[in-house]
């Protein structure tokens, strides 16, 4: 029976709820905001598969890559919809065109990332783009299955943990399934992406005017106005965490909202600011609220069983210049023979690249995140706003070094 004392021993991946034959196993919402197996003792047969089934219980062992490429999509319409080059679409067409299924990570009708399927190209748009928040597995282990168990190919990407989880529940070899996952550097709380939504939406609103109107648009139906949430006709129309429009290298957070007005009509609205500036993502970046299992991840260095892992590609003008052309460059780590043909089939630009080079560049790929200090004091319950636990949490400290040569330049500049 899953019985988990410590939560840095559960990655969410919802394997266990999936595989449980009484489905006596739910997942609740902890005060962090991350989902968590709750086993109903009564209906419990103890059977032991949820144990089985969990990546964390069952952790692999390392593994070494076949080969290491630099690679972008062809099609700059498509690049640019992408955090990166542009590669998990092309691989995603790819298994469409041999009547395939494909697995991803996008947005509900609540704003909340969900895992779903697509079957169509004009589908995948949804999957495009970096989410920096865990996804709801749901049942989509068991989706894939029945894909699987029907002869189709099936691609399911998802973070390393969600990919072992697959692998684990499945406890078969498909040779029509291609995993693919991600160089993860940890995962955001749900809950906390809500607030900060929550608070967005009313800034908004209160930047232009306020005013109440008589078409009602729903915003973000899971946060109700009891919880604070503005209902004055603003409607979030699309999340981009890693907008392009100023360059690949300049990308920032955009959120597009839409206006509604007594005579209907709607005018668009845009909040857009820099990686470094948007406030949830600097509390990303500074590892203020991920999952706890992120901080010593279990599932590094190819552990998952993916037959190919994708990422941005860090830095890659220093290492080749001529393919950077600020627009996105991917890196593409294949593990397998399976993974191997796959990429090969791609319609895509691809260089050679190292290993060596590539964990240097993202070190996320062998290394887990170090907890942040303040990670507790953020969590706990006071009256300041998410804004001001960013403010001070997040502010940028100098350096000791950095401060002393700063007063120096200053003294010899007096002299």
């Amino acid at each position: 029976m899953i019985n988990i004392k410590d939560k840095s021993n559960c990655c969410g991946c919802n394997a266990c709820v999936q595989k449980c034959p009484k489905q006596c196993i739910s997942m609740r919402e902890d005060d962090e905001g991350f989902l968590y197996p709750y086993v109903d003792k009564i209906l419990c047969i103890d059977c032991g598969l949820c144990e089985k089934t969990c990546p964390v219980i069952n952790s692999k062992e390392e593994r070494k890559p076949l080969n290491v490429f630099a690679a972008k999509n062809q099609n700059d319409e498509v690049r640019m919809q992408s955090s990166s080059g542009g590669i998990f679409t092309l691989l995603a067409e790819n298994v469409i065109d041999e009547g395939g299924v494909v697995f991803g990570a996008g947005f509900n009708e609540r704003w909340e990332v969900v895992h779903s399927f697509a079957e169509k190209k004009e589908d995948l748009a949804k999957f495009r783009g970096s989410k920096y928040v865990q996804s709801k597995v749901g049942n989509s282990y068991k989706q894939a299955e029945a894909f699987l168990k029907q002869g189709r190919k099936v691609l399911y990407s998802g973070t390393p943990c969600q990919i072992a989880g697959l692998k684990q529940y499945l406890r078969k070899d498909y040779v029509n399934l291609l995993a693919v996952d991600f160089i993860c550097h940890g995962v955001p709380s749900p809950g906390v992406f809500r607030t900060y939504l929550r608070d967005e939406i009313n800034n908004c609103s209160a930047r232009h005017g306020g005013r109440k109107n008589t078409v009602l648009l729903p915003c973000i139906p899971l946060v109700s106005e009891k919880d604070g949430l503005d209902m004055k006709g603003m409607k979030i129309r699309s999340i981009s965490f890693r907008d392009k429009r100023n360059g690949w290298k300049k990308s920032g957070f955009a959120l597009v909202f839409s206006e509604a007005s007594a005579e209907g009509e709607n005018s668009v609205l845009l909040s857009y600011k820099p990686l470094n500036e948007n406030l949830f993502l600097r509390g990303f970046l500074k590892d203020l609220y991920l999952r706890p299992s992120c901080y010593s991840c279990k599932i590094k260095g190819l552990s998952s069983g993916s037959d190919i892992t994708i990422a941005d590609y860090w830095n890659i003008h220093t290492l080749i210049s001529n393919i950077d052309d600020d627009k996105g460059v991917s890196a593409i780590v294949v593990a397998t023979d399976k993974g191997s043909i796959a990429v090969q089939e791609m319609n895509a630009m691809l260089f050679d690249a190292s290993w060596e080079d590539l964990v240097q560049k993202n070190p996320a790929l062998v290394r887990s995140a170090l907890i942040n200090k303040d990670r507790t004091q953020f969590f706990q319950a006071d009256n300041r706003t998410f804004e001001e636990k960013i403010q001070i949490l997040c502010r940028n400290k100098v350096g000791v070094k950095k401060l002393l040569r700063k007063i120096l330049h200053k003294i010899i500049v007096k002299k």
